[in-house]
């Protein structure tokens, strides 16, 4: 059984509720456990996740949050940034899954938060699972 991390950015509680279902029920699903940890915004869970890996105590990572699109340029800030980011964690060799929304509404975060529609926690959990099996084909030990 894996111990797999979920990092949320928790700015939108009631998106965030959905995506933490989804990401749950599909990391219990594959008969894994998990844990949750909170920061401020999307541009710290990279941070926060680089950081448990440092513990040894997590095989995988899941990164949650909503980022919607306002009037100033923070958006794509913010969008590119936490991407980067977990982006560098993947090449590094930690398995992740990005569950960091970018939309343009609510209406948009809504459907894509889910889990009766667009499960985007549920296919970032799967997306990390995925990862760490294959670094366990490969013969890569987790960090």
């Amino acid at each position: 059984m894996a111990r797999v991390l979920i990092a949320e950015a928790r700015f939108y509680a009631h998106l965030n509720d959905m995506l933490l279902a989804g990401a749950r029920a599909a990391i219990e699903a594959a008969g894994h456990s998990h844990e949750t940890v909170t920061v401020p915004g999307a541009l710290e869970l990279p941070a926060a996740i680089l950081l448990a890996s440092e513990s040894g105590r997590f095989d995988a990572y899941v990164a949650i949050g909503v980022v919607i699109r306002g009037e100033t340029f923070h958006f794509e800030i913010v969008a590119q940034e936490s991407a980067r980011g977990i982006m560098a964690l993947t090449l590094d060799g930690l398995a992740v899954g990005n569950g960091i929304l970018t939309v343009e509404d609510e209406a948009q975060a809504i459907v894509r938060s889910n889990p009766k529609q667009g499960d985007k926690g549920g296919d970032a959990a799967r997306t990390a699972l995925t990862m760490m099996e294959l670094r366990s084909r490969f013969g890569i030990t987790p960090r």
